[in-house]
């Protein structure tokens, strides 16, 4: 084929005429071992659809021309270029296929990354590192400040800030302690725990999630669906028209012609267009949308994509940043903001808790001078201390005013009308101001509600955060 279409001569020797047939052998075991097993899985489920049409084609092309190769059947049966054309093809579409799909994988192995690569086993009065494939039900663990829980489980000693956003989507730490629940892969941000387990490996929390979102991957659009369910019909379709084929050729005296044609008509019925187009489509769809901000999951949504004329999102973490941040600042008279800040991240600067890294990213954004702290300590539910330029300095919340005697600022019931989080700073025991931290609006997340609003869609929100909603 190449030296008809080149122009070149080939050599005139023996072995030239069994490269097309060593290469197709290899193209058909290789390169169409995708379509021969999923033809088995069809055959087996009785559902004949793309992949067995495939396999017929490319199977009936590699017998017709290992038989023209060998001399047992015409010449014109030589399909060892049209078989390696076919698998070329099929495959591409194949690639494109998995290529759109491999786009969400990475949401899998996020999921699996939130689990801690080792757990800490309570055995008798000492304690053993272990896997957590290897807990069972009922077994103890302990959960340091900053780690992460092995498994679903029960508090049976502690109280810490859990980091609960992986499940909730919720930036705000809850407050869990004993007897209350707590999910693989949630963090104990301020304090350490022991928990009983009480599931482990298909039952908990995390692996429910990650069935959701395999299931959702391997979804197939309403396209891909009438593409497989006209590959079905067409087999028949092909098979029959083979027959006739066979059947007319023969009666009229022509048994030759008739195995030719009806190889022939096998081989072209192969379903190229719906191979290639459908996975290229999906691809290509599938990518302008990630383009634009949007990840689908489920392609069968991709296609309702038109119809939409409500958008619901959730908050946390989609129309927001997922992290608090400090989003106000109220200095009492006397102090000055950036001063307050500066303190309070000093105060702050050794702490795991997210609210605390939210007060030191803020100095940090505004360019403070943070002063050096000692004699940390941090106080569960309460706040922390910190001897700061010879003050102590104090940051809480509620617990920590009722502790030391002081009032809450006027501002604190604004701030907590719009669901804002509010700590207090308190120096030398007085109180010196109050931050307000919350999750930031992203800015892009304005505009898309804009554009959606312009289009005549309804945007709904999930949210508890009446400043979000306000917004």
């Amino acid at each position: 084929m190449f030296s008809m279409l080149l122009g070149y001569p080939l050599p005139d020797a023996p072995w030239v005429g069994w490269i097309s047939p060593i290469l197709g052998t290899v193209m058909y075991v290789w390169g169409g071992a995708p379509f021969l097993t999923g033809a088995v899985s069809e055959l087996r489920a009785r559902k004949p659809g793309m992949m067995l049409l495939i396999a017929l084609a490319i199977t009936v092309a590699f017998l017709a021309s290992c038989g023209a190769s060998l001399g047992l059947l015409h010449h014109e049966l030589d399909f060892w270029w049209e078989l390696a054309l076919l698998i070329v093809i099929m495959l591409l579409g194949h690639w494109i296929e998995m290529r759109s799909l491999a786009q969400t994988t990475s949401a899998l192995d996020s999921l699996a990354a939130l689990l801690p690569d080792e757990a800490e086993k309570i055995d008798g009065d000492s304690t053993v590192t272990v896997a957590p494939a290897d807990l069972v039900v009922g077994d103890l663990v302990v959960v340091r400040p900053g780690g992460r829980v092995p498994a679903d489980g029960r508090v049976v000693q502690g109280s810490a800030s859990m980091d609960e956003s992986m499940i909730t989507g919720e930036s705000r730490p809850v407050r869990r302690g004993d007897g209350d629940p707590v999910v693989a892969g949630t963090v104990a941000t301020d304090s350490g725990l022991r928990v009983e387990i009480t599931a482990i490996g298909d039952d908990t929390a995390l692996a429910g999630i990650q069935r959701l979102v395999t299931e959702a991957q391997n979804s197939s659009s309403r396209a891909q669906r009438l593409a497989d369910r006209a590959a079905g019909w067409l087999f028949w379709f092909a098979l029959g028209a083979a027959a006739i084929t066979a059947a007319v050729w023969s009666m009229i005296g022509m048994p030759d012609a008739a195995v030719i044609r009806t190889i022939t008509v096998l081989v072209i019925a192969c379903p190229h267009a719906l191979g290639l187009a459908i996975p290229l489509v999906v691809s290509i769809a599938t990518e302008r949308a990630a383009r634009a901000g949007v990840l689908v999951k489920d392609r069968l949504a991709l296609e309702n994509m038109r119809t939409v004329d409500a958008v619901l999102f959730d908050k946390t973490g989609t129309l927001t940043k997922g992290a608090p941040a400090v989003t106000g600042v109220e200095p009492t008279a006397g102090t000055d903001e950036d001063r307050l800040i500066a303190l309070a991240a000093a105060a702050e600067a050794d702490s795991e808790h997210p609210l605390a890294r939210a007060i030191v990213t803020a100095a940090r954004d505004k360019s403070l001078s943070v002063p050096a702290s000692s004699d940390f300590e941090s106080s569960p539910a309460v706040g922390v201390r910190a001897t700061v330029d010879g003050h102590i300095v104090q940051v809480g919340g509620p617990h920590l005013l009722d502790q030391e005697g002081g009032e809450e600022l006027p501002v604190a019931d604004h701030w907590r009308d719009e669901g804002a989080i509010i700590l207090h700073v308190l120096i030398d025991g007085e109180v010196a101001g109050a931050l307000r931290l919350a999750d930031e609006i992203r800015p892009e997340s304005r505009q898309t509600v804009h554009a959606l609003h312009a289009r005549d869609v309804e945007v709904v929100m999930i949210t508890g955060d009446a400043e979000a909603v306000a917004a």
